[in-house]
């Protein structure tokens, strides 16, 4: 009887211990999903090595490849017709104001009437000096009425040119009642305006030569040395990339940042429209193709003024490290990184932006982690 007593009590204990170890690895198994459900899902990817150009990068401004200055040359003219305006397309020749021409003619007629009665004293005096050089030595005339005949003549001479003279410069002056472009181009600022009356020197328009618009763009004395006439240049824009090649380096530097003004002749493609002028835009000048390890720019964080990417650590539970890196290029959405990663590094490319040194994180199914790509 007293050995049957102890058997329900021990069948108490063994129920009471195997509950016991059922709910620790229960917690224990809660406490793990947990943890996973803490980690961050993160995309992940291998470094690219592309053949990208080398490039210096720059900024300044758009302007006119040579700007012609369209003036008046009368004084005391009236404007009655204005046949451009700013943006007008013209060709060399095309007429684009027009000066009231009323006085300018009638001067003109004057000139003509004093060149025929200039001409008809020469025709008299010079039929006097003939006579007179027929009786030289007859004793008709006297030596000094025949000297006077003979002067009489030259004067006729000189009056007749300067009433021809007289006639050409009021021609001129008719003429310059017209004002014609001097240059195939693009109106870019215009002062003319209908019943002005202008002096001489007056702007009347100013004109972009050839509708030819180029970069000014200033560089750091010591870059020099890469770029040289004939260097291609590029400027991104939204409706496409500009192309260009330096046509002239400056003999000078800035006095207010001791830079260098280069200037690149643009040469946009077809259809592409021509760029404005006073614009500061950025760019670059390019130079040969090299290697380029790259990244996705989603993969670059900045903190503290620093770049860093994470790196996956391979482990049952994956881990990430920060590591700084030296950012170069950038092309499109990808990033060159200089110095930081190896080419076998798995980079964190998304998800970047909520990590710390060491966080856990999980993979998302799908991401390629072995990707090594030559782009050329």
């Amino acid at each position: 009887m007293r050995r049957f007593t102890f058997l329900p009590v021990v069948t108490a204990l063994a129920l009471t211990s195997n509950l016991a170890l059922s709910v620790t690895a229960r917690s224990q198994e809660v406490e793990q999903k947990g943890a996973q459900a803490a980690a961050l899902t993160v995309s992940i990817a291998r470094p690219e090595v592309s053949l990208w150009p080398v490039t210096i990068p720059a900024s300044g401004r758009l302007a006119a490849w040579h700007e012609a200055i369209i003036a008046a040359e009368v004084s005391g003219q009236r404007i009655i017709d204005v046949r451009a305006d700013v943006g007008t397309s013209v060709k060399k020749g095309d007429l684009l104001v027009q000066f009231a021409p009323e006085t300018a003619q009638a001067e003109l007629e004057q000139q003509q009437a004093s060149v025929e009665q200039a001409e008809a004293d020469l025709d008299q005096a010079t039929a006097n000096a003939d006579r007179a050089r027929g009786l030289t030595g007859s004793g008709a005339l006297s030596s000094q009425q025949t000297t006077e005949y003979l002067i009489t003549e030259r004067k006729a001479k000189a009056e007749l040119s300067s009433a021809k003279a007289a006639l050409t410069s009021a021609q001129l002056t008719l003429d310059r009642t017209k004002i014609y472009a001097i240059d195939d181009g693009v109106i870019s600022e215009r002062s003319a305006s209908l019943g002005k009356v202008v002096t001489a020197g007056d702007e009347l328009f100013k004109l972009i030569r050839q509708n030819r618009v180029e970069w000014q763009a200033e560089l750091p004395l010591k870059r020099l040395a890469d770029v040289k006439e004939g260097t291609k240049a590029v400027i991104p824009t939204p409706v496409g990339e500009v192309k260009g090649k330096v046509r002239l380096i400056a003999p000078t530097t800035s006095t207010d940042n001791g830079r260098v003004t280069v200037y690149v002749a643009l040469y946009p493609d077809a259809g592409m429209p021509q760029p404005k002028t006073g614009i500061l835009v950025s760019g670059y000048f390019e130079f040969d193709r090299t290697e380029a390890l790259t990244v996705p720019a989603t993969a670059v964080v900045m903190r503290d003024g620093f770049s860093y990417v994470f790196i996956l650590n391979d482990a049952d539970q994956p881990t990430v490290a920060r590591k700084r890196v030296q950012t170069g290029r950038r092309q499109d959405d990808r990033v060159e990184i200089v110095t930081g990663i190896e080419k076998a590094d798995k980079v964190v490319t998304s998800g970047g932006a909520f990590l710390a040194d060491g966080s856990a994180v999980r993979v998302s199914e799908g991401t390629e982690t072995a990707k090594t790509e030559e782009t050329k």
